[in-house]
């Protein structure tokens, strides 16, 4: 079975490592230092070669893991986000599983359960989780039922600016750029350059990928 960590912590990633070796079924294809990293590694990288369960840490340079299971899920939706952090507040927590993560495990689990939450989603469609993090989870479920809820601004709103927006918008619509120029009334090559901070952002490299991403993830 095929699996990635995505740690900031060069520590971190000689444990994980360590405690797999115990593991021959278990094959680390991708060992990523950040969210960008990751996203950049499984870009055309041949399908049976990716890995099915990805262990994400939460706070890293440039994208957080949260951001990253974002944008990697709705493209790459048979991986399976299992959170691997020193983190177990309740927003940490929250945002994950709202991101599409299937697990949550803390840093110091053993290698026996951190083997064992790789079952559990692939075999079972489970959602590993530490003890610690399950009784919190319970709670911040239980507690969600008696407040309103109230809207989370989304990734797409953190990631671009107003301006992007408003040219995604336009290209979801159908329109080019030579478009998209007159309706706004900025030159061509401004409204290019805004396309490809778009695909920069959300990692994609085509107009398509880009539609297709918004109308998954009813951004607009």
């Amino acid at each position: 079975m095929k699996v990635a960590l995505v740690d900031d912590n060069a520590i971190n990633r000689n444990n994980f490592i360590q405690k797999m070796e115990q593991y021959p079924d278990v094959q680390i294809t991708i060992i990523a230092n950040s969210g960008d990293d990751f996203l950049e590694k499984i870009k055309g990288m041949p399908h049976e070669k990716l890995p099915r369960v990805v262990f994400m840490d939460i706070q890293m340079p440039g994208l957080s893991g949260i951001e990253t299971i974002s944008l990697a899920k709705p493209i790459f939706d048979f991986m399976h986000f299992i959170v691997l952090t020193v983190f177990e507040d309740d927003e940490n927590i929250f945002e994950a599983i709202q991101a599409g993560a299937s697990g949550y495990l803390l840093k110091h689990e053993s290698a026996a359960t951190i083997r064992e939450s790789i079952d559990e989603v692939l075999e079972f469609g489970g959602a590993p989780m530490s003890p610690a993090i399950a009784r919190r989870t319970l709670k911040l479920l239980g507690q969600s039922k008696q407040a309103e809820s109230t809207p989370h601004p989304t990734l797409i709103d953190t990631l671009l600016s107003e301006r992007e927006r408003e040219v995604l918008l336009h290209m979801v619509n159908g329109y080019d750029a030579k478009r998209i120029a007159e309706i706004t009334e900025i030159s061509t090559l401004t409204v290019r350059k805004h396309i490809a901070n778009i695909y920069n952002k959300l990692h994609v490299n085509s107009k398509a990928q880009v539609i297709s991403l918004a109308h998954k993830n009813k951004w607009l």
